[in-house]
């Protein structure tokens, strides 16, 4: 697939962005801390990774080849933007984000991803908008118990997905 991706066969190249991408957004928003710049540094990382791959070596695995290319990327983009920021103007760097740290969040959105659009919706609004079930049922339009059922089936199934991160048996 590699070999496609590098002659920019767009299957290959979507192939391969659908399987790295989220992992590559996580290190840039641990780098940028803003999602649009890493969405930035997300579409660049591809595109240097697309046009450096024939200097990839094949008998190296391709995710940290592309993770460090998502790390340099990153931290060029912030470099560039605090040039143009004046310094009084700049937050404290806060320190970095480790590389356990990203590989959670990536794996949490992995398991995110793998719920059903009902649950997923309903731990998002939860979750990301800091919405109460009776808030969600009002948005949404249905039962409260509809709300609380899939929220529940929800954590549930995370829990099941997540349950390598801390540290316990499966």
């Amino acid at each position: 697939m590699l070999g496609r991706f590098r002659d920019g066969d767009e299957e290959a190249v979507k192939a391969v962005y659908n399987r790295f991408s989220g992992a590559v957004y996580a290190i840039s928003v641990s780098i940028l801390r803003d999602p649009g710049r890493a969405a930035d540094a997300t579409q660049q990382t591809f595109v240097k990774a697309w046009r450096s791959a024939s200097s990839f070596d094949p008998n190296r695995e391709f995710a940290p080849w592309v993770y460090s290319i998502a790390r340099r990327t990153a931290i060029d983009i912030y470099r560039k933007e605090k040039r143009r920021i004046p310094s009084d103007k700049v937050d404290a760097v806060a320190e970095g984000t480790s590389m356990e740290r990203v590989w959670e969040v990536f794996q949490v959105r992995l398991a995110v991803d793998q719920l059903t659009v009902e649950e997923r919706q309903v731990v998002a609004m939860s979750h990301f908008e800091g919405l109460t079930h009776a808030e969600i049922a009002e948005g949404l339009d249905i039962p409260l118990g509809t709300v609380k059922s899939r929220s529940h089936r929800a954590h549930r199934h995370l829990v099941e997905l997540l349950g390598h991160l801390d540290g316990e048996p499966e």
